[in-house]
């Protein structure tokens, strides 16, 4: 597979990675990315594998989007780099942070991850996996699909540039750039992909997050916070909250 499309910026040794959750791109971190380059910091947003401009060649597994990342930042001075991750992207840097993917970040922020699956939960996210992608007639019901998957329908409008590079065009319409077969890397138990961490974490959500309790985040970030006011998509709802964690 040919590397990940990312966007970049800003000066300094700092080195800020943002991960986009599941179904999003790199495109949702814009708010925050100019913030960053205000503190003087760099960051870089990749789309994941089977999102966005990146390659759809799967496998999807959680330590394959590790090992992507991995060799994404290979170049960087570690100690220099902070993971901000959310949701899905979240368990990802989590998983690079154990250090088996080799030298580990400086530290790791992660943003509204879901910590518990149920069994039918995770049966269901199995099963859009192997579900064909869905042909839309117009690009603004793509947009539509493409803004409920990635939690941002309500959040921005569907021109916005969150949702730039969502969809695609193909014979017959368009479709989400999003490969189906990225919902399969649900399953491992997220609780211990976060207890390996080897580096210093923040665990955040929204109060208005659905998804998370204060009390999973605790288990295993003793001092975790929940913004007030805010739903799943902290980074977009509110970029200078988020910036806020990064001091």
């Amino acid at each position: 597979m040919t590397g990940l499309y990312a966007e970049r910026g800003g000066q300094g040794a700092r080195l800020i990675v943002l991960l986009h959750g599941l179904g999003a791109t790199g495109a949702v971190w814009h708010g925050v990315a100019a913030g960053i380059e205000a503190q003087g910091h760099r960051w870089i947003a990749p789309d994941f594998r089977g999102h966005g401009r990146s390659p759809a060649e799967g496998p999807y597994g959680f330590g394959v989007h590790a090992a992507d990342l991995a060799r994404l930042l290979a170049a960087e001075d570690p100690s220099q780099v902070t993971v901000l991750g959310h949701s899905f992207g979240g368990v990802v840097g989590a998983l690079w942070a154990g250090g088996l993917f080799g030298p580990p970040p400086a530290r790791l922020v992660t943003l509204g991850v879901k910590q518990v699956w149920s069994a039918e939960e995770i049966a269901g996210a199995q099963a859009m996996a192997a579900r064909p992608g869905k042909v839309f007639a117009t690009e603004a019901e793509a947009r539509e699909r493409h803004a409920k998957v990635s939690g941002l329908l309500g959040l921005v409008s569907l021109g916005a540039p969150a949702l730039a590079r969502g969809v695609r065009a193909v014979e017959g319409g368009f479709t989400l750039a999003m490969a189906p077969g990225v919902f399969g890397a649900v399953g491992p138990s997220i609780e211990a992909i976060l207890r390996g961490v080897q580096v210093p974490l923040r665990m955040t959500a929204g109060s208005g997050d659905p998804m998370v309790t204060l009390a999973q985040m605790r288990a295993i970030d003793p001092g975790a916070l929940l913004l007030d006011g805010l739903p799943h998509n902290v980074h977009v709802a509110a970029p200078e909250r988020v910036l806020a964690l990064l001091d």
